[in-house]
């Protein structure tokens, strides 16, 4: 399905089961059925990266890298409800409760946004990327540092911090305490758990440069993409140590990937083409 320029974040809403997708090229997001049909495009004022939606609102958190801001985004509507200024080039948005955190890449710490506004800042590891967020924590990657941190979602108080392999990109959380980092110059997945102290509990070879990662927590599934070979890979993380299912080709430069938890149906967006890929995986 083409969607336009440089297609980068993807997004499923749980509830309506729309997937959002982010265009750099001109900046705008566009709004997909289930099926892939564009339902609407959305102007925004800065190229996006990464996307989340908000559970409590449904709202579509968009970090804006080249605006310095976090665009709230009523997909439903199609219009922009507001915009945050945060630190600079913001990469990654993650809601934990009603307080959004987002990684500012190039500022080196974490905004805190509360109520539309910027409520605080808080250090972080050198160039934060990716940020996820489970179990009442929120971590942050250093992708220049090669560490994450964990974070109290309450207090902000640092629970510790981790080494993440050699070349770390992106992370993700699933809803039982454990995160997901893409070790992406390592060519591993590295997987943690936030207690009783962050430490890392298994690491997965994945040649092939794993970028793109998503959790489907209903079917527990781990759906990572390889840069390198244009592949997507599912893994079973029902047990301790994930498990390869399938192997699955991919459109080229495959830099993200998100699923919808009600149907299973992934979503990957191809960089290099302008397009979205639907892949339906066996149940």
């Amino acid at each position: 399905m083409a969607v336009g320029g440089r297609p980068e974040g993807i997004a499923v809403d749980a509830a309506t089961g729309v997937v959002a997708v982010g265009l750099r090229s001109p900046s705008a997001i566009v709004v997909l059925d289930r099926g892939g049909h564009v339902l609407r495009r959305i102007a925004i004022p800065g190229a996006p990266r990464h996307l989340r939606f908000q559970a409590s609102s449904g709202l579509l958190l968009v970090p804006a890298e080249s605006a310095n801001a976090v665009v709230l985004v009523d997909v439903t509507k199609g219009v922009v409800q507001s915009t945050v200024p945060v630190g600079r080039q913001p990469h990654d948005v993650v809601a934990a409760g009603e307080r959004i955190f987002v990684s500012d890449e190039q500022a080196n710490d974490i905004s805190v946004i509360v109520s539309t506004r910027l409520d605080r800042t808080l250090p972080a590891p050198t160039q934060p990327g990716g940020v996820a967020a489970t179990a009442g924590t929120f971590a942050a990657l250093g992708v220049r540092s090669h560490t994450l941190e964990a974070f109290d979602a309450q207090s902000f108080a640092t629970l510790g911090t981790a080494p993440a392999g050699t070349a770390p990109t992106h992370v993700v959380a699933d809803n039982e305490g454990h995160l997901y980092v893409a070790d992406t110059g390592g060519e591993a997945v590295l997987v943690y758990a936030v207690a009783p102290a962050l430490s890392q509990i298994a690491r997965l070879s994945v040649p092939g440069k794993p970028y793109g990662l998503a959790l489907d927590p209903v079917r527990h599934r781990l759906w990572v993409t390889l840069t390198a070979t244009n592949t997507l890979e599912e893994f079973d993380i029902s047990g301790g140590q994930p498990k390869r299912l399938a192997t699955f080709p991919s459109v080229r430069q495959p830099n993200s990937v998100a699923v919808d938890e009600k149907s299973g149906i992934v979503f990957v967006t191809g960089t290099a083409d302008g397009v979205v890929q639907i892949v339906t995986p066996s149940m």
